[in-house]
């Protein structure tokens, strides 16, 4: 059977959820012997959607990869500034259309040849409702169409031009029941498949190393959040917080890992550890009195699962149904909506030692029963026979 996948960017590089998400997926099909493409761009940068990859064909871990140029690079104050005009005035469809073509990646390459050669393919999957790759895409491809949308709720998902993104799939891969339940109140999904599969992830036998055992020791008592540090993931939230709450527990380290992509402040128990690999990842995570969650958009959260996955309990933005889903659910960690709550649920995860072992071992059991990748494969595989 042969799989596309169409996603705005691709490559070992690229950590984002939604591409990284994609990767994972294409290349475990391949290992249970699909034959999986991928229609990408050139692009490395989500911000300006710059062309960095050379255009044109390649394999990665056994998935093939077709790159096609961006025509123009986005201006992200410019389209900032359009945004949050067309998000909140009276506006045409003529408007929208120009937002999607701002937003980007701009390659009408890809879609002519998603056009081309979809009889080469039996089915495409397309992930993330976002961007102009997906919502072009889906109109030029005709058959078994697949949307896998790792969806907040903002204010694009209300603009009109999604109806056409959402009613066009003939199934849809929702990352979570929060996040099938907030697409519910804007859309119809009556008649289509639906299945709610989410991400696998490895339990680690072994990532205490003696280097990473003990470079992470060093720091503990402490929190870590392990992601992209921005903004808009919640970090400048996380950072205030902190700072607020450090004279109560002195001793206590916060550390970052992750691509940095906004000041830190010079706190002495504020670290940025950069980049690490997987194992040293785990690592980290096992060590940490807790994982600390912030961001408001989420629809499945990687990095959360995997702290689950080495019994570490999560600490996450309330506002955040699917983060918030995996407390409750999973009775796997607290949440927070403000620096009172934060300050309180850190104060309880610091004092009792007991707490934070059953949250643990009740995130590890959370993931068993959902996130484990032989269940997530087995869930595309039934997907896939199905539209068949």
């Amino acid at each position: 059977m042969k799989i596309a996948f169409v996603v705005q960017r691709y490559g070992k590089e690229v950590m984002g959820g939604s591409e990284l998400h994609c990767r994972m997926i294409a290349e475990r099909l391949v290992d249970k012997g699909y034959d999986c493409t991928v229609f990408t761009t050139t692009a490395k940068d989500y911000v300006t959607w710059k062309n960095d990859y050379p255009a044109g064909e390649s394999i990665l871990n056994g998935v093939a990869v077709k790159r096609y140029d961006v025509q123009k690079p986005r201006d992200i104050e410019s389209f900032n500034r359009y945004s949050d005009w067309i998000f909140f005035n009276g506006h045409n469809r003529g408007d929208e259309l120009l937002w999607m073509e701002q937003q980007g990646p701009f390659s009408p390459a890809l879609i002519d040849a998603l056009e081309k050669e979809e009889s080469q393919h039996d089915h495409f999957v397309f992930f993330t409702y976002l961007y102009y790759n997906t919502y072009w895409g889906l109109q030029a491809v005709k058959k078994n169409k697949i949307l896998v949308p790792t969806a907040h709720d903002e204010p694009a998902i209300r603009l009109d031009i999604m109806k056409d993104v959402f009613a066009r799939p003939a199934a849809f891969v929702f990352n979570t029941a929060a996040e099938k339940a907030m697409l519910g109140r804007y859309f119809s999904f009556a008649g289509k498949y639906q299945d709610t599969v989410g991400v696998g992830v490895d339990v680690p036998q072994r990532f205490e190393t003696s280097v990473a055992l003990a470079k992470y020791k060093s720091f503990s008592p402490y929190i870590l959040y392990a992601g992209r540090i921005e903004p808009g993931k919640g970090c400048q939230e996380l950072l205030d917080h902190f700072q607020r709450y450090s004279p109560r527990r002195p001793d206590l380290n916060l550390v970052l890992i992750g691509n940095l992509l906004m000041p830190l402040p010079a706190h002495p128990r504020v670290h940025y550890l950069g980049f690490v690999s997987p194992d040293e990842k785990n690592a980290a995570m096992a060590q940490a009195a807790a994982t600390v969650h912030p961001s408001h958009l989420e629809s499945l959260c990687m990095a959360a699962l995997e702290s689950m996955a080495v019994r570490t309990p999560i600490l996450v933005q309330a506002a955040t149904d699917p983060l918030k889903q995996h407390c409750l659910v999973g009775n796997s960690g607290l949440y927070f909506s403000n620096y009172a709550e934060f300050a309180l649920a850190l104060d309880l995860l610091l004092k009792d030692r007991r707490l934070r072992e059953a949250l643990g071992r009740n995130g590890l059991d959370y993931v068993l029963r959902n996130y484990t990748w032989s269940q997530i494969i087995r869930k595309y595989e039934i997907l896939f026979n199905s539209l068949s």
